[in-house]
């Protein structure tokens, strides 16, 4: 099962959906959702940013609202994550995730990382640009179009024992270090490159050139 999150920081409207089997907008990102003709089936979070007047033409049509404290201990967006998690989703796409606040950007970037949320594959999307964190023992297929650039950067220290197969500048069982740039703008030779890594994290960016979005395998 696969939930759509709109979040509430920029957007770069896109040209199309991702698949998915749910919609769910995280407390501001109802305004997203009105901009483009969407209905959410939930709107979650202290609803600070979203007005009433929007909250009941999105009831009267069936969204479902979840209202939160605004003295919490999650952020709006965790709190969608998690109650897509709660209705099965697998994996997890989010939009407008990013924005002119940095500790929001950095906080969301670093979301997919949460320990609850192991067993989830989360994509951040804007506009050609993707997102996805690659975790310790995962072999992972990044797809787009010959060209695309490609970054590994480390999360969480070293990231150890990393294979790549359709990159320019490929790895072999090599290391990348915490804070280094090595890993930073590769590119795609095919439409996949696969990933392997052994230990660590990897935060995972996958620029396409072409300007639409493809799936990940």
């Amino acid at each position: 099962m696969i939930a759509l999150i709109f979040a509430n920081g920029s957007i770069t409207n896109p040209s199309r959906l991702p698949e998915h089997d749910v919609l769910i907008a995280a407390d501001g990102g109802a305004n997203h959702c009105r901009r483009l003709g969407l209905t959410p089936d939930w709107v979650i979070g202290d609803l600070d940013s979203t007005d009433r007047s929007l909250l009941e033409q999105l009831q009267a049509a069936g969204t479902q609202v979840l209202r939160f404290p605004v003295r919490k201990d999650f952020t709006d967006l965790e709190l969608a994550v998690l109650h897509a998690q709660d209705l099965g989703a697998t994996q997890v796409v989010i939009l407008a995730a990013l924005g002119r606040r940095w500790d929001q950007t950095l906080a969301n970037l670093l979301l997919p990382a949460a320990t609850q949320f192991s067993s989830l594959q989360v994509k951040l999307l804007d506009g050609p640009q993707e997102i996805t964190l690659i975790r310790p023992g995962e072999v992972r297929s990044i797809c787009g179009q010959p060209g695309d650039t490609l970054s590994l950067i480390p999360l969480i220290g070293d990231a150890r024992g990393i294979t790549t197969t359709g990159l320019e500048y490929p790895l072999q069982d090599e290391d990348l270090l915490f804070g280094s740039t090595r890993g930073v703008s590769n590119v795609l030779l095919g439409t996949c490159a696969e990933i392997k890594l052994n230990s660590g994290m990897l935060i995972c960016t996958l620029i396409h050139h072409d300007g639409e979005s493809t799936d990940e395998n």
